[in-house]
């Protein structure tokens, strides 16, 4: 195999690695995000009192 196979392989296999990660931890993501919204957090939204 070819440097540019190897390399090519490496890549897909970390795209892989990264797709099968972010699919398993989206429904927790997701949960995340609805806590964030019920609580009414905004990013940058600090004020000074």
């Amino acid at each position: 195999m070819t440097a540019k196979r190897v390399l090519i392989a490496q890549g897909v296999l970390v795209g892989a690695v990264a797709l099968t990660l972010l699919a398993r931890e989206l429904p927790g993501l997701v949960r995340e995000v609805r806590i964030w919204r019920m609580v009414g957090v905004r990013t940058g939204s600090r004020h000074t009192y």
